[in-house]
């Protein structure tokens, strides 16, 4: 199995630490299904290409699924454990390779270049033969709206043969700017969905490696309901659960979610949950009602949710939608058509880039700042940055802030043990942790605060997610 990773911008050799892979060097790992290759076929300033070659080991396999690795391929002859299209065609298989070799660059990190790691780059990728139930035009339709220029050309049962037709072999190559990460990502999700088959036994675990590879772009992909279903086997029950957690780890609009699952099942009487991603910004709206706020900026805004909220609200006459990055500022402008917006609403709102850890004149005097699911993904030592220059410098008279509740991980249904809810988070804090943090600013800083929970408080872990009130004294 083989596929190929290209960067053509300048100097093209950053490739390699991005992939933590040096270009001169050929790496063998160990993987499940056999040994992972990566070389660098060319590597100049102008052009570097790394390719992942996967060897299957097929006796390996078959030794593995008889001492009670259960698989769920569909060979339905006793033949097919060694005649089959394994060492050929990507899979499930060369996903895992894919999440084994490049995990570090998959999760986004690159600690002697971290800025090149958040950065866009222009990649091409080459897989020479890919198995695609769907055809050409299914790779267009989940590649695409990516933002991949997607060439999928059929390969032929047999050349010499044509009135065969094809087989349902596609060779891809995919053209875009677009992080690594996210790249590396999305092949790694939608490698096995093409092929709608998977070498494993899928169980409860695949629905967190589905979330956490699909933060950022699956909630909102066309064909999500697909790339579900055919990622999780086709399994119902854990549909269902992923579609929750969609909404509720991911926080993107979970009203796009509400058609990919029925709400319940038949003869159950019981309402459907609201998505957590609802509640906490129905919770932050009913704080700032209540505090009369007309000015308010929301601190880490991505694609503008609260934004949007904060507009229909009569009594707040200035909204900042702050974010550090660029991309997430011009998808809050597209989904609050601010190109076509009228001109008194347009005058309300305000979009800007800046960062929490530097004083901003922008952002003082303001009633009140909220930071929702934001702290948790900056990193520990930056904290008292963060502290110096909203509680210090910009001092709104309320700022409010939600993060995850570590101790109810637990209740998430396909959460690792220990495992956090996305791969970004720097940290969750238990419920005493975030008061220690949040008390001790408010002395410092000359606030006082209170605590609220967001969605159902368990009596034994508490919320989903933990509110705090900062009041300027």
């Amino acid at each position: 199995m083989l596929l190929t990773i290209t960067s053509t911008e300048a100097p093209a050799t950053d490739l390699g630490f991005l992939l933590h892979k040096h270009p001169d060097r050929l790496q063998s790992f160990d993987v499940s299904a056999g040994q992972a290759h990566v070389f660098y076929p060319e590597a100049s300033e102008q052009r570097c290409t790394a390719t992942l070659l996967l060897e299957v080991d097929p006796i390996g396999l078959v030794r593995g699924q008889r001492s009670g690795q259960r698989t769920g391929g569909p060979d339905g002859f006793s033949l097919a454990e060694y005649v089959n299209d394994r060492p050929y065609a990507a899979s499930s298989m060369l996903a895992v390779a894919l999440g084994r070799v490049f995990r570090t660059a998959m999760n986004g990190r690159c600690d002697a270049r971290p800025e090149l790691a958040a950065r866009a780059l222009p990649l091409e990728i080459s897989i020479p033969v890919l198995p695609c139930r769907g055809g050409a035009g299914l790779a267009g339709q989940l590649f695409g709206p990516l933002g991949w220029t997607v060439r999928a050309e059929p390969i032929p049962l047999d050349p010499e043969l044509p009135e065969w037709g094809d087989s349902r072999y596609l060779s891809v190559r995919l053209a875009g700017r677009l992080r690594l990460a996210d790249a590396l990502s999305q092949l790694y999700v939608l490698l096995p969905v093409l092929d709608d088959s998977k070498h494993y036994w899928v169980a409860d675990a695949e629905v967190d490696k589905l979330i956490r590879a699909g933060t950022g772009w699956l909630a909102a992909h066309p064909e999500r309901d697909l790339i579900t279903r055919r990622y999780l086997a086709h399994q119902k029950r854990l549909v269902s659960t992923a579609v929750g957690r969609l909404a509720e780890v991911d926080d993107t609009a979970p009203e796009a979610l509400d058609n990919a699952v029925p709400d319940t099942e038949p003869g159950d009487a019981e309402q459907p949950r609201q998505p957590l991603a609802e509640q906490r910004r129905a919770a932050v709206l009913e704080v700032l009602r209540e505090t009369g706020a007309r000015t308010v900026a929301d601190l880490g805004c991505g694609e503008g949710a609260l934004v949007a909220l904060l507009l229909r609200e009569a009594a707040v006459s200035k909204v900042l939608g702050v974010d550090v990055s660029h991309r997430a500022l011009e998808r809050a402008a597209q989904r609050l058509h601010l190109d076509t917006m009228p001109g008194r609403l347009r005058d309300r709102v305000s979009l800007i880039q800046s960062s929490l850890t530097y004083a901003d004149d922008r952002l003082a005097g303001l009633d009140a700042a909220v930071l929702m699911e934001v702290i948790e993904h900056i990193d520990p030592p930056r904290l008292d940055a963060v502290e110096a220059t909203l509680f210090g410098y910009a001092r709104p008279g309320t700022v409010l802030v939600t993060t995850p509740n570590a101790e109810h991980n637990v209740r998430f249904p396909g959460l690792a043990p220990g495992a956090m809810r996305h791969p970004d988070h720097r940290f969750e804090w238990t419920r005493q942790q975030f008061r220690d943090w949040a008390g001790g600013v408010a002395g410092r800083r000359g606030y006082q605060v209170s605590y609220r929970p967001v969605g159902a408080d368990d009596p034994e872990v508490g919320p989903p997610t933990q509110l705090a009130v900062f009041t300027r004294g």
